[in-house]
């Protein structure tokens, strides 16, 4: 059983409070994964406004955690280890 809470994103934004209560939540041994759904007030630009707002939160909580956007809901996940994102790299084939 995983467990999920759902928060709310205002029409005051993404704030410092907001974020700090964001990694409060996250403290909790049991706490996995939160839905952020971002409400239509706060929301100027549609589905980018989404986006950019992920990106802010997870800068802010740290390496550990990654994000699904869906809709306009965020998905946040805290994975056990650091998240490390790798680039694909083109490597060519040798013949001999």
């Amino acid at each position: 059983m995983t467990s999920q809470i759902e928060i709310q994103l205002g029409k005051k934004g993404l704030t410092n409070e907001f974020l700090e209560s964001l990694k409060k939540k996250f403290e909790k041994p049991d706490m996995k994964n939160i839905k952020i759904s971002v409400l239509k007030s706060v929301r100027e630009n549609g589905k980018a406004d989404v986006k950019e707002y992920a990106e802010k939160m997870i800068k802010f909580l740290g390496n550990k955690f990654s994000y699904r956007a869906i809709g306009f809901s965020i998905f946040v996940k805290k994975w056990r280890k650091e998240t490390i994102k790798q680039e694909k790299v083109y490597k060519p084939k040798t013949f001999s």
